[in-house]
């Protein structure tokens, strides 16, 4: 084989789409049924505490029980999600004990009522695994940053059932303005394969969420769209700002990680009893339903920003996309109806420009209302992302994500998401 085919030739590129074929779908099969295995686990745990209430008493138990194992497998100090990043962009190791860490902890924050989504968790979940595939593998530096994504990107789709997505959303957030198109194949891959398994276990049989009422491109409904999305902007930081400043918060006050993850417990415990309801325990997709559905609950986004806020910043582990998805719709249905919006589609609206204020990832979002909305409205969902996009300013849910251009000017700033 001569220089040029090993460098950038026909026979190398045939070559690296072969081996990225098999790379993919090998990592698809895997991660797909482990988070096939993570989704009935998670479902099991909600099951359950619904079928027993009283289960939320354990709450301050499953806290120390979560610090516990993370102690004892020597990862405490563990960065969750913010490692993935860092895993990409850097190279930084990815340990395969994060797996089975993350699979127990999020399952057990569900089953005893911690406010906390799946999919965050997912990326760990599916990084670690393929990181360590790629080691077993023998693969180099930049091939292994490719794995990780295709991980990320199965893991997600299966999870979520949002395979196109998942795709744009694993190139996207670790370096906003910056896309790893490289990585493009190989995620496509990796996340159709995983969405296949998903499916051929029964998952995601009710796919997406109902919205019959989108507008058309007038107008009226640009304007009402645009105002929306700027209160969705302001919204994505305050979530922000609350994930960030509670651990601080708690760290500050509770510095013995075992008595704050019991204390948290009891605050969110507490929280519930004063509530009356466990609207605000575990993800809540069943919720996000109903309002789109009708109901309107004016203090919802504010809650479920507290509970989430409560449960992560103590220790408990899980995602926190799926908390922003119920946020945003409990905020789109009400301050939706208010700018004139029909109730299901504002909730919709809602949900994907948080997503994006929240992530900075406003292709995601977009593909994001493509795949849970349909393709109805899809300029306005679109508009609305990118009004909250530009106006959230440099905050993030990962502190380790970088944003290296400007919102508002074609100029470099490469800076780390507030």
């Amino acid at each position: 084989m001569s220089l040029s085919d090993r460098t950038g030739g026909p026979i190398y590129e045939g070559i690296s789409f072969i081996k990225w074929l098999l790379y993919s779908c090998l990592i698809g099969v895997i991660v797909g049924l482990v988070a096939v295995g993570f989704h009935l686990g998670i479902d099991f745990a909600a099951e359950l505490r619904a079928e027993h209430p009283a289960i939320i008493w354990l709450l301050p138990l499953g806290g120390l029980s979560i610090v516990l194992m993370y102690r004892v497998c020597g990862m405490e100090k563990d960065r969750g999600t913010n490692l993935v990043l860092v895993a990409v962009r850097d190279a930084e190791r990815l340990k395969l004990r994060t797996a089975p860490l993350i699979f127990l902890s999020t399952i057990l924050t569900h089953l005893v009522g911690g406010s906390a989504g799946r999919e965050g968790a997912a990326l760990q979940l599916g990084a670690s695994l393929s990181a360590y595939i790629g080691r077993f593998l023998h693969l180099d530096e930049k091939d292994g940053r490719i794995v990780v994504m295709c991980g990320m990107a199965a893991a997600f789709s299966a999870l979520f059932g949002t395979p196109l997505t998942a795709v744009v959303f694993a190139m996207e957030v670790v370096t906003v303005g910056r896309m790893y198109y490289a990585a493009m194949v190989p995620c496509l891959l990796s996340a159709y394969t995983s969405s296949l398994v998903a499916h051929g276990f029964g998952l995601h049989a009710i796919h997406g969420y109902p919205v019959h009422d989108a507008l058309e491109l007038e107008l009226l409904p640009i304007l009402q769209v645009a105002a929306l999305g700027v209160l969705c902007a302001g919204l994505s930081v305050l979530f922000c700002k609350a994930m960030h400043i509670a651990p601080k918060l708690y760290a500050k006050y509770l510095p013995d990680p075992l008595i704050r993850a019991a204390v948290g417990g009891c605050l969110v415990l507490g929280l519930t009893l004063l509530v009356g309801s466990q609207t605000y325990n575990g993800a809540g997709d069943s919720v996000i339903r109903q309002m789109l559905a009708g109901d309107t609950i004016p203090e919802a986004f504010l809650l479920k920003i507290l509970f989430t806020a409560l449960t992560l910043g103590a220790g408990f582990r899980g995602g926190e996309i799926v908390p922003v998805l119920f946020t945003g719709c409990a905020f789109g249905t009400w301050a939706g109806s208010m700018l004139g919006l029909p109730h299901d589609f504002a909730g919709g609206l809602g949900m994907a420009a948080l997503f994006c204020g929240a992530t900075n990832c406003p292709l995601s979002s977009v593909f994001l209302a493509l795949e849970l909305f349909g393709g109805d409205g899809l300029p306005l969902y679109a508009l609305c992302c990118g009004v909250a996009y530009m106006l959230s300013g440099y905050h993030g849910l990962y502190s380790e994500q970088k944003i290296i251009y400007s919102k508002f000017k074609p100029e470099w700033v490469d800076k780390k998401a507030e």
